[in-house]
C-alpha cells in the first residue's frame, strides 16, 4: 500500500474519531463532564499523547536512519565506481570491453530506478545488464603480464567484491522498516485521544477546523515516515545525482 493510501485512511479514522466525540458530546451525562472527570480524562489522554510521541518519534527516527543508509550507499558506491574505472584504465587498454560494461550496468541501473533520469532514453539493452557478477569474472579472466598489472588487477577485484557485497546488503534492507503493529496501535492510540478531544470540546466550526487539521497534520507526518522508509520510491527519492556524476565520468 502507498504511502499517500495509509495517510489518508489515517487522517480518515482520525477525522472521523474526532467527529464522533462531538456527536456524543451531548449524549454524555452531565456529571460525566464535571472538572473533576475532565481532569482525569485529560490525564489518561494526557498519557496517551506521550506514548504516541514516543511511537512517532521511534518510527521517524528508524525512517531517517534507512533513508540515510540507502542515501549514502549510494554516494559510496558512485565513489567506488569511479575508482574502479580508473583502476581498469591504468590496467591497460584490454579493459575496454569491462569498462564498457560497467559503464552499461551503471546507466541501466540509474533507468531502472530514477527513469526519470534515464541518459539513454530507455534504449539501454538490458540482456547485457542483468549479470553485475560478469564484471568480476571478466576481471578475474585478465591475464597481467607485470607486477603493475598484477596489482591493478587485486585492486579491480577488491573494489568489485565491495560494490558486490554492499548490492547484496541494500537488497536484504529493500523494502520497508516500518512494522505495520506500530502503525496499528498509533492509530487506535489517537483516535482514541481525537475522540476524547471531541467528547471534551464545544460543538463549533471552530472546534472542528481545529480538530481536522490536527488530524491532517498526523496524516502528513506519516506520509513523510512513510516516505523517508522507502527512499528508492516516492515523493522523497533520494538523489540520482552521485551515479550520474559517476556515469558522466565513465563515459569520458
Amino acid at each position: 500500500m502507498s504511502a499517500l493510501a495509509v495517510a489518508s485512511i489515517i487522517f480518515v479514522c482520525l477525522a472521523a474519531s474526532a467527529l464522533l466525540g462531538l456527536f456524543l458530546h451531548s449524549r454524555v451525562p452531565v456529571d460525566h463532564l464535571s472538572t473533576e472527570s475532565k481532569d482525569v480524562v485529560k490525564l489518561a489522554m494526557g498519557l496517551i499523547a506521550t506514548m504516541a510521541a514516543l511511537v512517532l518519534g521511534l518510527l521517524t527516527a528508524s525512517a531517517k536512519s534507512s533513508f540515510d543508509t540507502w542515501n549514502n550507499e549510494v554516494k559510496q558506491s558512485a565513489a567506488q565506481i569511479i575508482l574502479l574505472d580508473r583502476t581498469l584504465a591504468h590496467y591497460g587498454p584490454e579493459t575496454k570491453p569491462i569498462r564498457d560494461l560497467l559503464r552499461d550496468a551503471v546507466a541501466f541501473r540509474i533507468a531502472q530506478t530514477w527513469p526519470e533520469d534515464d541518459p539513454h532514453g530507455g534504449t539501454l539493452d538490458s540482456s547485457k545488464t542483468q549479470a553485475v557478477e560478469g564484471i568480476e569474472g571478466d576481471i578475474r579472466a585478465l591475464a597481467p603480464q607485470n607486477d603493475t598489472q598484477r596489482a591493478q588487477q587485486a585492486k579491480a577485484l577488491q573494489i568489485t567484491g565491495d560494490l558486490l557485497g554492499e548490492r547484496w546488503v541494500l537488497l536484504t534492507q529493500a523494502g520497508s522498516s516500518t512494522p505495520f503493529l506500530f502503525l496499528v496501535i498509533l492509530v487506535f492510540w489517537l483516535s482514541v485521544l481525537f475522540a476524547s478531544f471531541g467528547i471534551l470540546a464545544p460543538r463549533n466550526a471552530t472546534v472542528i477546523a481545529a480538530l481536522l487539521f490536527c488530524a491532517l497534520s498526523v496524516a502528513g507526518s506519516t506520509f513523510l515516515i512513510l516516505e523517508m522508509d522507502r527512499p528508492l520510491e516516492g515523493v522523497l527519492k533520494i538523489s540520482s545525482a552521485p551515479l550520474r556524476y559517476a556515469l558522466s565520468h565513465l563515459e569520458q
